[in-house]
Formats: structure tokens, sequence, C-alpha cells
């Protein structure tokens, strides 16, 4: 019969141990969980950041080409209009031989 009691007290203590033991795995999960949480929050905060700078980035150098490009169009405008008002009979006589191109082009379409 002592045995049997011994066997039991024995058993309950195991079976406190794991009990506790369980606890303390389910607060260090806890723990866990927590961590790899606030670390995907740093790491997608930084992405986003990351993403943001790139895309302001993109959208200045974009804005600056435009700029460029406007100026160049501008400048060829002024110069094509320039030319134009020196040369008034060859501007029409070219206006003239790229219409009857074009119009040919287009009639041997249909």
């Amino acid at each position: 019969m002592t045995d049997t009691k011994h066997f039991h007290e024995a058993t309950d203590a195991a079976t406190q141990d794991l009990a506790a033991d369980l606890a303390a795995l389910r607060a260090d999960i806890a723990k866990l969980t927590a961590s790899v949480a606030n670390l995907v929050k740093a790491e997608t905060s930084a992405a986003t950041e990351s993403v943001f700078d790139a895309v302001g980035s993109a959208g200045r150098k974009f804005a600056d080409g435009a700029a460029g490009a406007k100026d160049r169009l501008s400048g060829a405008s002024s110069e094509i209009e320039a030319t134009i008002e020196r040369n008034p009979l060859t501007a029409v006589l070219i206006a003239l031989g790229v219409g009857l191109v074009v119009g040919l082009l287009s009639r041997g379409r249909q």
C-alpha cells in the first residue's frame, strides 16, 4: 500500500512539474510571438519608408525630366518658328510635300 501511495505522490509531483513546465513554455511562446510581431512591424515600417522614398525620388526625377523635355521642346518650337519666318516659301513647299506623301500613303491602303 505504501508503494501505491508513493507512486501516486510521485505521479502528482510529476504532473505538477509538467504543468509548471507547460505554463513556462506558454509564457515563452507568448514572448516569442510578441518579439516576432514587433520585428515584423519594424521591418514592414522600414520597407514602407524605403518604398515611399523610392517613389518620391522617382517622382522628382520624372518631374525634372519632364521639365527638361518641355524646355527642349519649347526651344525646338521657337527654332522651327524662326526658320519658317526666315524661309516661308520653303516651309510651304515642305508642308505641301509632306501632305502629298501622307495622302498617297493613306490612299494606297484603301
